[in-house]
């Protein structure tokens, strides 16, 4: 027995070793046009999901995610904040998200799942807090308070059923951009929507511009 754990603490201290080496050696390519091999993206990828879905549980879903304000209200800050990166109904893929590693999913595209609870868990979650080392912020650190997000995470759940038309509409009805983590859901301290102007490159009414870019 002594001997199978020496030799399972041997095994240990030299992976270890090896591992210390080979980042301390600056072998590992940090380039975002460089992809991971299909062996690390798979851990990494479960490991990432096991840990959301942990913490995704403790989350208690609002029954009124199907309210046609907060889909309305989450259709704003989807064209603020979100498209650039996830696109939107027959938007062209947009150059950040072409240059983005891990890429972020088209959330306009199909759905082949029906929305759950689970799924709106998993996204509030994610919204909120945000994935490290990847592109995906925490948005509640920008002041984004829990209401909004669920307003978003409602629009995500429409948002694959849409055509063009019905989302500049959707978006067009909305509020905007507007979010605040105080007191009166959309309200900074002044009782007005925040109207913080869009993040660089992401538009807050018609979702792209068909207009050739020059560099």
């Amino acid at each position: 027995m002594r001997n199978i754990i020496v030799g399972a603490l041997a095994t240990i201290a030299i992976g270890a070793t090896l591992v210390t080496l080979i980042v301390i050696s600056g072998s590992i390519d940090p380039g975002a046009d460089t992809p991971h091999s299909p062996a690390v993206f798979r851990a990494l990828e479960l490991a990432r999901e096991t840990a959301v879905a942990r913490r995704a549980a403790q989350v208690a879903v609002p029954n009124d995610l199907t309210d046609p304000e907060r889909v309305r209200r989450g259709a704003g800050n989807y064209a603020a904040m979100c498209v650039s990166c996830h696109l939107a109904p027959a938007m062209p893929d947009s150059e950040i998200r072409q240059g983005l590693y891990p890429q972020p999913p088209n959330l306009a595209a199909p759905a082949s799942a029906k929305p759950s609870d689970q799924a709106a868990a998993r996204r509030f979650w994610i919204i909120k807090h945000g994935i490290k080392a990847s592109a995906m912020p925490a948005w509640s650190k920008g002041g984004m308070d829990d209401a909004a997000i669920w307003d978003l995470v409602a629009f995500l759940a429409t948002l694959p059923a849409l055509d063009k038309t019905q989302y500049d509409q959707l978006v067009a009805s909305s509020d905007g951009h507007s979010h605040a983590a105080t007191e009166g859901h959309g309200q900074n301290a002044d009782g007005h929507g925040d109207r913080s102007p869009p993040l660089p490159g992401k538009p807050t009414a018609a979702h792209h511009d068909d207009r050739p870019h020059r560099h």
